[in-house]
């Protein structure tokens, strides 16, 4: 994994998202669910890790094994603003 501040960025905003499963960052990036753990813990400030920890602990969609089929794809479709 390169370890520069936009690569950081981007797996930081990966794992926030309700929709990105931990296998995609580790596709792109190289890191297990456990690094990711550990990465965000290293760069978050604790109650952001808490609440960030809080949110996806138990969350289907941020495991492909236990995401329901019927979410095909990494974001809602109203996520983002139609131009």
């Amino acid at each position: 994994m390169t370890n520069t501040q936009e690569s950081l960025s981007r797996i930081i905003e990966m794992a926030w998202e309700d929709r990105t499963p931990f296998e995609a960052i580790e596709i792109q990036y190289g890191l297990n669910e456990q690094g990711v753990i550990k990465l965000m813990r290293q760069h978050l400030k604790p109650s952001s890790f808490k609440l960030w920890r809080k949110r996806v602990s138990g969350r289907k969609t941020k495991h492909l094994k236990l995401r329901s089929p019927d979410v095909n794809r990494g974001y809602c479709p109203t996520q983002y603003k139609q131009r």
